[in-house]
């Protein structure tokens, strides 16, 4: 439909509109960045983090309350450190200056996803870590050690046989880190408003504007579009992981 008072049929004209939209293209285009550089980093950091918890090292308790503590807070609060930190006039540029740098207008300038990307990966490896020990601790010992008796290197240990076993808990945390990496709107919304910088503009942020202006074609047809791309790349990630799962069987 054209508008909600009119109801008249347009076809596809409301998406034809959107793809012209400098503001749909600019909101698609940081969530797909976004995404991109926080899903990935967060699923390698967070299971690096469970490898190295499992050894035992020294500190290890402090180390997961400091990577657990965001799941404990709500999300104004967590929103408050990042403020502390990376406000204009917080310890981050307190640091810089201290070293002769000049201060730096975090949430204004092209550093301002770089600062929602740390913010993301701190507030959701903790949780990841977790699924990651757990899926560790389920790999069978007795392939382990017949693998270290064969004088198979940590690598190829890792590679040939942990990746395998640890297909099915990727998959997860990669779908559940995905669908997070979409409502850091909520974070984003609470550091800079309705409208942030132009690289924080995300979908969200979109859609919520367009709601408040009553343009009801434009957020139902990035609804759909939305909708549609996230059920294609959640049936990659599926059809990936039956088939990473169907060769441990056969292994």
């Amino acid at each position: 439909m054209d508008n909600p008072i009119n109801r008249e049929f347009v076809g596809l004209e409301n998406f034809k509109n959107l793809m012209t939209n400098k503001a749909f293209i600019t909101a698609a285009k940081n969530t797909a960045i976004f995404s991109l550089i926080s899903v990935p980093s967060a699923v390698v950091v967070s299971l690096l983090m469970a490898m190295v918890l499992e050894k035992n090292i020294p500190f290890s308790s402090q180390f997961r309350t400091f990577l657990l503590s965001p799941m404990m807070v709500p999300v104004a609060s967590i929103v408050l450190i990042w403020r502390v930190l990376f406000d204009y006039n917080g310890s981050m540029n307190e640091f810089i200056m201290n070293l002769g740098m000049k201060p730096i207008d975090w949430f204004q300038t092209d550093f301002s996803q770089l600062v929602i990307v740390f913010l993301f990966q701190w507030k959701n490896l903790g949780y990841n870590m977790i699924l990651f020990m757990a899926a560790l601790a389920s790999i069978p010992k007795d392939v382990l050690e017949v693998a270290s008796m064969e004088y198979t290197g940590p690598l190829t240990i890792f590679f040939k046989i942990k990746i395998r076993y640890l297909s099915s808990t990727i998959f997860f945390v990669s779908l559940l880190t995905l669908v997070n990496s979409f409502k850091v709107f909520r974070e984003i919304y609470l550091l800079t408003g309705d409208y942030p910088y132009s690289s924080l503009y995300m979908l969200q942020h979109f859609m919520n504007n367009t709601f408040q202006s009553l343009d009801y074609q434009k957020l139902s047809a990035a609804a759909i579009i939305m909708a549609a791309v996230m059920c294609v790349i959640i049936g990659i990630m599926f059809a990936l992981d039956n088939k990473y799962a169907k060769d441990i069987e056969e292994g």
